[in-house]
């Protein structure tokens, strides 16, 4: 960290004595079910936020980044009243929510830098929220589990920053360990920690597709979730979540109007390959994963219609690359990455045939990346 050592130097005139990372996540599987109180599967990557920070000794809180110009100020007794940069939105909704739990902020300059990159469904936002909320409690004193700044941070989002997200994210950044994917009931919140296939590698495969989680795209999916509820308890059945609609159910379903029966399929079937995804990891059942993967792509394709051409296409060149086991879009979509599970000693060769075939399909340049599955933020 010592390059972020120096720029926190540079900014403020003086060492930084607080040092945090949260990592980002990649999501094996169970897309778009944990706003529906479904069932999740991530794993941390070994991509990070990282913030250098020292108290102030004034009542101001003050945060710049590299990635962006400009000097978010906040007052600690008042975090909410000032206007920042969209980008700091997020450590100030993280403050926000701090100060509304009893938490009594203190002043602290930050500096924040990140190898994650923005926009590709990596859940930058929520390590963002948690490295900030890591800062914000050493410096006041204080000190939050795991899960309640997993907590904590959801709610910043949500409220504060106003993007409908699902738990998944903020939970994977906090509680994920190393070697292992993080099993996650949104409804209970009970979690199981699996331990990966040792032969296996993560591969995140990048389309350099930008996208917004906070679009309306995303948006209108979870009203097509709750329309598809209420439409159901007109008609008697009663859900409190699409997590509680069953294949029993898809008769009826059938009788909605287009697109609900699509949306409802996907979640439904998506809960489905979670519980057999687990299965077949708990068991080393490796070969089980491609269809399974492909399965949940093909549902976020054509029932939740969220991937996109770029994504379809890196699925693909994944696939016929040497050493790929299974490979999926991951994320809220409409851009963004896809997660390829490969044989770790093939690895190399993989990320650079999947980058040429990508090229081929697409005439575009992606990104990629191995990655081991790492320890989420103490």
């Amino acid at each position: 960290m010592t390059s972020l050592d120096d720029g926190f130097t540079a900014h403020f005139g003086r060492r930084p004595t607080i040092r945090v990372q949260a990592p980002g996540r990649v999501n094996l599987i169970g897309e778009h079910t944990d706003y529906n109180e479904g069932l999740v599967l991530p794993v941390a990557i070994s991509r990070y936020v990282r913030i250098a920070a020292a108290p102030n000794g004034t009542d101001h809180i003050r945060l710049r980044s590299f990635a962006y110009s400009g000097v978010a100020d906040l007052r600690a007794d008042a975090p909410a009243e000032a206007s920042v940069p969209a980008w700091a939105r997020y450590p100030q909704g993280v403050a926000v929510t701090l100060s509304r739990r009893g938490v009594r902020l203190a002043g602290v300059d930050a500096l924040i830098d990140s190898d994650l990159p923005i926009g590709s469904g990596l859940s930058s936002s929520a390590a963002l929220e948690v490295a900030a909320s890591l800062v914000f409690e050493q410096a006041a004193g204080s000190h939050l589990s795991p899960r309640d700044r997993a907590m904590l941070c959801h709610e910043a989002e949500v409220e504060f920053v106003g993007v409908p997200c699902g738990i998944m994210d903020q939970f994977a950044v906090s509680l994920c360990r190393r070697g292992r994917a993080l099993f996650l009931d949104c409804r209970s919140l009970e979690t199981h920690h699996l331990p990966l296939p040792a032969g296996l590698a993560i591969a995140v495969c990048d389309t350099g597709v930008r996208r917004t989680v906070g679009d309306s795209a995303y948006a209108a999916r979870r009203r097509e979730c709750e329309d598809a509820l209420a439409w159901l308890a007109v008609r008697g059945r009663h859900a409190s979540a699409l997590r509680d609609v069953t294949l029993d159910d898809m008769r009826l379903i059938e009788e909605m109007p287009d697109p609900l029966p699509r949306r409802v399929r996907h979640v439904v079937t998506e809960n489905a390959r979670v519980i057999e995804t687990a299965r077949a990891v708990e068991g080393g059942e490796v070969t089980r994963l491609r269809d399974i993967f492909l399965a949940s792509h093909d549902s976020l394709r054509d029932d939740y219609e969220v991937s996109t051409p770029e994504l379809d296409a890196m699925v693909e060149a994944a696939l016929a690359s040497p050493g790929a086991v299974a490979a999926r879009m991951t994320g809220a979509g409409f851009g963004g990455a896809v997660v390829t599970l490969v044989h770790r000693d093939r690895q190399s060769e993989f990320l650079e045939a999947v980058a040429g075939g990508y090229r081929r399909r697409t005439d575009r340049e992606g990104a990629f990346f191995a990655s081991e599955a790492t320890e989420g933020s103490p």
